[in-house]
């Protein structure tokens, strides 16, 4: 089981692979490797990140990567700016398709599977790990108790909007109960 921990490629030539043994892969990310993948995802700090798998081959031609992502991510909170720490834990999943076919209509619907993809001379695993990263890292962290509060301005004396007295038809439920007798 080569160990993965340096900044090393994850990048295997398919003609290298072993067909009859399952390749399994063990990454525990430096800090350099760390500090790359936070500047290229946009995060404060990517403090730990490890991915367990193997790449096995599926049939004659097509081979198949699963495995298992770990990783503490830091993001500063969309709200107040404190640091918001997420603990992701994604499985990885990808099929290498020896014989595929790129769709010939400009308009395609997106398939169920979104996990296969052509096979080309090599695989990069680093790449499929960097796809999982980025689709689990929070869009929008918030810090416990944070919530995005409610600013009501106005000219002096004038009373500020808010949300019933933007609402058109506010006024006219109040004005039917009074014509109904209900208040």
């Amino acid at each position: 089981m080569p160990d993965m921990s340096q900044n090393t490629p994850l990048i295997f030539r398919v003609a290298d692979l072993a067909a009859k043994r399952n390749t399994v892969i063990t990454l525990t990310a430096d800090a350099a490797l760390r500090k790359a993948l936070a500047e290229t995802y946009g995060v404060a700090q990517i403090r730990k990140l490890s991915f367990q798998g193997t790449l096995r081959a599926v049939g004659k031609t097509d081979w198949t990567l699963t495995g298992h992502l770990g990783a503490t991510v830091v993001q500063p909170c969309v709200i107040t700016l404190d640091p918001v720490v997420t603990r992701i834990e994604e499985e990885v999943a990808r099929q290498y398709i020896s014989d595929w076919q790129d769709p010939e209509d400009t308009e395609v619907e997106m398939p169920d599977d979104d996990s296969s993809e052509p096979l080309g001379a090599e695989i990069d695993v680093m790449a499929a790990i960097g796809e999982a990263l980025s689709l689990a890292i929070p869009a929008y962290p918030r810090a416990d108790g944070a919530e995005l509060g409610v600013l009501l301005h106005a000219e002096p004396g004038v009373e500020p909007l808010n949300e019933d007295t933007v609402r058109p038809f506010a006024g006219l439920a109040d004005l039917k109960k009074k014509m109904d007798g209900e208040t």
